[in-house]
């Protein structure tokens, strides 16, 4: 049996106690730590945490998510950092409560010095959520106490003596100088220059965002509101650098133009190189709308990234600097999925899993229209996509080939099945087909070979090759649904971009396994990858366009990217 380390002052009652709450399934589902400053309420829970956190230790005595003190009380931090922990994503309130709500698993959240009636009413907004179970810590008479002392929950006044060792509490007391803390003293910390995008990358982040969120719109040339959007992403422990250009691909075009130099330069040291970005309310170029799908252009498409989104309609814009290109109506349906054929014909997936097919881009074939009359019969791909209106599917791509290239369709049954030039069918996931990428890979100057990578709500990336059994391990696993995959034959290799479920972006050279991570903040919708590795993560509220490697880096190899 694994050892039951001892609570500090004497608190082994209360500790016993909140034990029997974690195992008893009819409790409350929110614990409130209350009492005086300097009683243990601190101690206690730092106790919970790590008994909570031991490998090997009972799943129902498991902490999940742990929400440090801050000086500066912010629910949206409060928000950003639960839903990080449990590898989520989660823009605000109204978005976390409805994702852990659909999860379904038990999760434990431990809250600390909660103060403020804001975070108190997320508590109670949580503590409704069937399988979450709350700990929170509030002062005796706080309005955070006064809210959720009245709401039912279960409540540990460590005031009370039941809950302590007399002696024990006795001697911890005395060689207590201050109250301890479960994460450090929660004092104010210096004055942050909030018009500063260097230092606020560098600040609390609580502290930061409660006074982003307190400021009037454009109060701060724009950084407040790229710092509100960036939000989840910049709660978690990185470099200055990487904070920067999280804000950095956020900034939209009404922002101070000295905040986008003063970013890029602070930058300029992440793995990434930001490109450019458009943002909700941009107007020149004009913001594309929001995200559901992207696919790279081909043929007469080619140099172009296809935006599909809730309006029923798939924008054409320019790879290099994000401007308008054109317009495609689909109809009236929401987009769920789209690609590009390699003679310009798009294919977009509708809601219902349909296929409708646009060929407004493509060349017309050359001959007098009496002679196309004459030849008689449907051609091969008036054929190919009659083929595919027979299916039903979730997701859909392609990519050239020798004749009609190759169309991967993929099912809610965890299905691909391959159409045109190569065919055939595989099982590839444990439930539905969420994304599809294609590539002909050359073998010679005469010969190549298709591959499909598919991702699916299984967490799994997996690789196909039409004709032959699937790869038995996964590319890539996370403990996370894979949102959108795209593949391109870049100028080091093949290489994949991922969007999984936690709001993570994955740029994977197949070859070398070598990867980069990108987390803007948001959920992310739809990635698509060009071929000179150039990565673009379309969310609700922005696309960006980034590449692989430090700015300075790709200036020292000859590649120049924007300011």
């Amino acid at each position: 049996m694994m050892r039951w380390d001892r609570p500090a002052g004497g608190r082994e009652p209360a500790a016993a106690a909140l034990l029997g709450w974690l195992s008893d399934a009819q409790a409350p589902r929110l614990c409130l730590v209350s009492g005086s400053a300097g009683c243990g309420k601190s101690a206690l829970l730092a106790w919970l945490v790590h008994h909570g956190s031991r490998p090997g230790g009972q799943a129902e005595r498991a902490v999940h998510a742990v929400v440090p003190p801050s000086p500066d009380e912010s629910v949206l931090a409060t928000v950003w950092s639960v839903a990080d922990q449990l590898g989520v994503v989660a823009r605000a309130p109204w978005e976390l409560v409805p994702v852990l709500a659909a999860d379904g698993r038990r999760t434990v959240i431990v809250l600390s010095d909660v103060r403020g009636e804001a975070v108190a009413e997320l508590v109670l907004a949580l503590a409704d959520v069937p399988g979450v179970r709350l700990v929170v810590e509030s002062r005796s008479g706080s309005p955070a106490h006064r809210l959720l002392s009245g709401s039912g929950c279960a409540e540990l006044d460590l005031d009370l003596e039941q809950w302590r060792d007399e002696r024990r509490f006795a001697q911890w007391q005395a060689s207590q100088p201050s109250p301890h803390e479960v994460a450090g003293v929660s004092k104010p910390g210096p004055a942050v220059d909030l018009c500063d995008p260097v230092a606020v990358c560098r600040a609390d982040v609580s502290t930061v965002t409660a006074a982003y969120g307190r400021a009037r719109r454009g109060e701060y040339g724009g950084l407040g509101e790229a710092w509100l959007r960036a939000g989840q992403s910049l709660c978690r422990d990185q470099e200055p650098a990487s904070r920067a250009l999280t804000l950095l691909a956020a900034l939209g075009d009404g922002a101070d133009p000295r905040l986008a130099s003063a970013l890029s330069e602070a930058a300029a040291a992440s793995a990434w190189c930001w490109e450019w970005s458009r943002v909700s309310g941009d107007l020149v170029p004009p913001w594309p709308g929001p995200v559901s799908a992207l696919a790279v252009g081909e043929g007469p498409l080619a140099g172009t990234v296809l935006v599909t989104g809730p309006s029923g309609s798939v924008r054409v814009v320019r790879v290099d600097d994000g401007g308008a290109r054109g317009r495609i109506a689909v109809g009236g349906f929401q987009p769920q999925s789209v690609s590009v054929m390699a003679d310009g014909t798009v294919l977009v997936v509708d809601e219902a899993g349909r296929v409708h097919a646009d060929g407004s881009w493509v060349a017309r074939p050359a001959g007098s229209g009496i002679a196309r009359l004459l030849n008689e019969g449907p051609t091969g791909r008036e054929m190919l996509l009659m083929a595919l209106r027979d299916h039903l599917g979730t997701a859909i791509a392609c990519a050239a080939g020798p004749d009609l290239g190759i169309v991967a369709f993929g099912d809610a049954m965890g299905e691909v099945r391959a159409f045109g030039d190569w065919k055939g069918t595989a099982v590839l996931h444990r439930g539905q087909v969420n994304a599809l990428a294609a590539l002909s890979m050359p073998m010679d100057s005469e010969r190549a070979v298709p591959l499909v990578y598919s991702g699916g709500a299984d967490g799994t990336v997996r690789a196909w090759s039409p004709g032959h059994a699937a790869m038995t391990a996964p590319l890539a696993e996370r403990d996370s649904a894979v949102i959108s995959i795209d593949a391109a034959m870049t100028p080091s290799g093949p290489a994949l971009a991922v969007a999984w479920g936690d709001g993570a972006v994955e740029w994977i050279e197949v070859d070398s396994g070598a990867r980069r991570t990108f987390r803007p903040g948001p959920p992310v919708r739809a990635v698509a990858l060009a071929p000179d590795g150039r990565l673009l993560v379309g969310m609700d509220e922005y696309l960006v366009c980034l590449a692989p490697g430090a700015r300075a880096q790709q200036t020292a190899d000859g590649v120049q990217r924007r300011p």
